[in-house]
């Protein structure tokens, strides 16, 4: 398995065994960690009732689902890349009954396919970690929000700005979808230069590191079944090294699980 890193991200990443698995792991419609629970963390403080929103890179849609149904967003846009997510994120939603308030559309990579303005609140959750041009998607996300809109983002950002380590490298290589990786100060830099203002960055490693540890435990030993029986020993046994790494490149503090906010002004 190559190493995916500094390079646009590719359609079909998310093959069915990866979205089995970090459904196992992550719940149903997730594919990062922390469900319903972890998206109310990162909009403390955010009032979503009745606002419009736009959600980049919305996977399966249970995200997109939360925001209406547990937060009154009036109505939500989840836009990905893979038309696989894209269609089961559709199905979702009509599951749901919430068709009306919930649209999903695949997308390319480049500019944003709307209008100037046209949001009130732009969220992400783990996904503009595949995106290269950190600045570019900042600079979009900027706008087709509103005046006074709200930008609320969580991300994978890494810890340094040197060289992957050789610990790192090995976890791309696991992992096996692409990382662009930013950190904490390229992030704040690239918000500032897009136009934002109130920039925040709340590092959330310490809950994820200990969450991943009992994940590792759980897929190494009760899942592992599971595991086996729906994806086959070889991935199964692949994806408990993958979760290993991940635990030991939380605990060096190279990746870095983080909440981004800030604001688009008023004028």
């Amino acid at each position: 398995m190559s190493v995916k890193i500094d390079r646009p991200a590719e359609v079909g990443e998310y093959d069915e065994a990866l979205q089995a698995l970090l459904q196992l792991v992550w719940g149903d419609g997730f594919l990062s960690p922390g469900g319903p629970e972890e998206i109310a963390r990162i909009l403390e403080g955010t009032d979503l009732r009745g606002r419009r929103v736009l959600d980049v890179g919305c996977g399966l849609g249970a995200v997109d689902v939360v925001l209406v149904e547990r937060h009154g967003a009036g109505h939500v846009t989840g836009i990905d890349l893979e038309p696989d997510l894209v269609a089961k994120a559709r199905m979702r939603t009509v599951l749901a009954g919430l068709a009306e308030r919930i649209d999903t559309v695949q997308v390319t990579p480049g500019p944003l396919p709307f209008a100037a303005e046209s949001f009130d609140v732009v969220f992400s959750k783990d996904s503009i970690v595949q995106i290269p041009d950190k600045r570019a998607i900042f600079r979009e996300m900027h706008r087709v929000l509103r005046p006074g809109g709200d930008l609320i983002v969580g991300d994978w950002l890494r810890g340094g700005d040197g060289p992957y380590s050789p610990e790192m490298i090995e976890y791309f290589r696991l992992e096996g979808i692409t990382y662009n990786m930013a950190s904490p100060s390229d992030s704040h830099a690239a918000l500032v230069e897009a136009g934002f203002v109130d920039v925040r960055i709340d590092d959330r490693s310490d809950w994820y590191r200990d969450l991943a540890r009992r994940e590792f435990d759980a897929l190494a030993g009760p899942w592992f079944p599971t595991m086996t029986e729906t994806l086959g020993r070889e991935r199964a046994e692949h994806f408990v090294a993958n979760w290993r790494q991940l635990v030991l490149v939380l605990d060096r503090g190279e990746l870095r699980p983080t909440h981004l906010k800030a604001k688009k002004p008023l004028a």
